[in-house]
């Protein structure tokens, strides 16, 4: 089964016996997915040809971006332009072993940085280039700092001004730090 507890049936499947119309459940990796464009594709772990994925069905699932080698759990359906996500269920963040430490969390025990409690945030402000922002946490006007790398290892790519999260939230060697994020409405399924 893998991840998610799903019904795996493949997406060249659906083409070619369902036809154009038909939906499926499937699981597969993000191939890459840039918010400016607002879109990105996924490959089916069944094979396949490449899955349409708009930004609009990932808004619908509550994130305004997907960080590349995420692995995710669709509805899809065949068109006549192609097979497109029409719903997002699941979203689990790429492996992190290949990912480069944050020296920031290098002296703090891993079990803290799990314990922290999620908190509703919005962001304040992102620059994916920059490679870091902040955001504010509910009823607490004080930033936190939200790094480039915590986006990646939570599966998100970007984020956007006013955008709802949930954030776990630490104390840390330059003040409050995000340690891990989630877009608001995949935090409170």
């Amino acid at each position: 089964m893998g991840v998610f507890d799903t019904n795996q049936e493949g997406v060249s499947a659906l083409a070619v016996s369902d036809g154009i119309g038909a939906v499926r459940r499937i699981q597969g990796r993000v191939k890459w997915f840039d918010p400016v464009r607002g879109f990105g594709f996924v490959l089916s772990d069944d094979g396949g040809d490449d899955i349409l994925l708009h930004a609009n069905v990932l808004r619908s699932f509550g994130q305004s971006s997907v960080a590349d080698a995420a692995i995710v759990d669709l509805d899809v359906q065949a068109t006549d332009r192609g097979v497109q996500a029409t719903v997002v269920h699941g979203i689990v963040p790429p492996a992190s072993n290949h990912m480069p430490g944050l020296p920031d969390f290098d002296d703090i025990d891993p079990e803290i940085l799990r314990a922290a409690p999620l908190m509703p945030a919005r962001v304040k402000w992102f620059d994916k280039v920059k490679g870091f922002g902040f955001a504010n946490t509910f009823g607490d006007d004080g930033d936190v700092f939200v790094h480039m790398e915590v986006l990646r290892r939570s599966g998100l790519a970007d984020l956007q001004p006013g955008e709802a999260l949930a954030i776990r939230v630490i104390d840390g060697k330059r003040g409050r730090m995000a340690t891990e994020v989630h877009g608001w409405e995949s935090a409170i399924k």
